[in-house]
């Protein structure tokens, strides 16, 4: 915009009375162009529920404000390192009540497809970058149960190394959950858009169950809050990149697939989800693996580890995977 020009006063020049001036027309005002008064129009959206799903250091608002603040006070509070023996009967306690806290969300198969039970042992198309602990990411997580759907998880702790620069490069902003179907091309964000898009995409006609999707507001911090946490940070010893995805046998609302899920996410660990709900059409494969229907069940192809004892998993994860080892 240019300077407004100021008139110059001459020192000789007397003003002239008010009864001798000449009224002078007022300016007319200045109007963006029409391209960029659209620009403007189109970005300048109202704040939406899916803002509150940010969770970067930029974000000012929503539950990235509230969980950049709750991060700290919960590491404190869940006793410091993931990786040190931990008290049992806590670690059942916490973990059992935030599976009573979201049921019956992600614990049952609503729907299941042939095509389901012919990827199951296919590379899943759905690519999820998100964190255990972010209540929008277990709305997700919860849908994907639902469905009987695969998924490659992509952990994005607080504190990334990796997986947090690769969301920016895909979506342009550091906003979880964020999804990726390379079948359909479909990238988005807004937990809410997701679920939807799920649904319609594989979900055979069929809505999400009656709450999925306005419960997240009222009890989908439970877990959040009860697991002080865990989940949510990058662990300090973590770095390590394997060279193959674990796999993981689990489903959403178990207690125990809950604890393990927040080791990979602390050790910032890709590997492929294997949703096995109640009703689940890939129930066969986990039973042929492993000799029992028992979640969770990993998998590490990179040494041959295979156990569906959820301690020996953590365990074993924090000692694998430490820089330190």
């Amino acid at each position: 915009m240019l300077p407004l020009a100021h008139p110059v006063r001459h020192p000789n020049l007397r003003r002239p009375p008010p009864s001798q001036r000449a009224l002078a027309p007022a300016p007319a005002r200045a109007h963006l162009p029409s391209r960029a008064r659209a620009r403007t129009l189109t970005r300048a959206r109202p704040p939406s529920a899916g803002a509150a799903e940010t969770e970067s250091a930029s974000s000012s608002g929503g539950s990235g404000s509230v969980l950049s603040f709750l991060c700290p006070l919960l590491n404190f509070l869940g006793g410091g390192d993931p990786s040190q023996e931990r008290n049992d009967v806590v670690e059942a306690t916490t973990s059992s009540i935030s599976t009573l806290a979201r049921l019956p969300w992600g614990s049952k198969v609503a729907t299941s497809s042939a095509e389901n039970i012919d990827s199951a042992t296919s590379t899943p198309t759905l690519q999820l970058y998100e964190f255990e602990a972010c209540p929008f990411c277990r709305r997700v997580r919860e849908a994907m149960t639902e469905l009987d759907l695969n998924a490659e998880v992509y952990p994005c702790p607080k504190g990334s190394l990796r997986h947090r620069d690769v969301v920016k490069k895909i979506g342009g902003k550091e906003q979880f959950p964020l999804l990726v179907d390379a079948s359909t091309g479909v990238t988005m964000y807004e937990s809410g858009d997701i679920v939807k898009y799920l649904f319609k995409q594989y979900g055979q006609g069929r809505s999400p169950s009656s709450g999925l999707l306005e419960s997240t507001i009222f009890t989908g911090w439970v877990p959040t809050l009860l697991r002080a946490g865990r989940g949510m940070t990058l662990w300090n010893k973590a770095g390590i990149v394997p060279a193959e995805k674990l796999e993981l046998f689990s489903y959403e609302n178990n207690s125990h697939a809950r604890i393990v899920r927040e080791a990979l996410c602390e050790l910032e660990l890709p590997y492929v989800l294997q949703n096995v709900g109640e009703g689940s059409s890939k129930m066969d494969l986990l039973l042929s693996k492993s000799g029992s229907k028992q979640v969770p069940y990993l998998i590490d192809p990179n040494t041959g580890f295979q156990s569906s004892d959820h301690k020996k998993i953590l365990a074993y994860l924090f000692q694998q995977y430490s820089v330190s080892s």
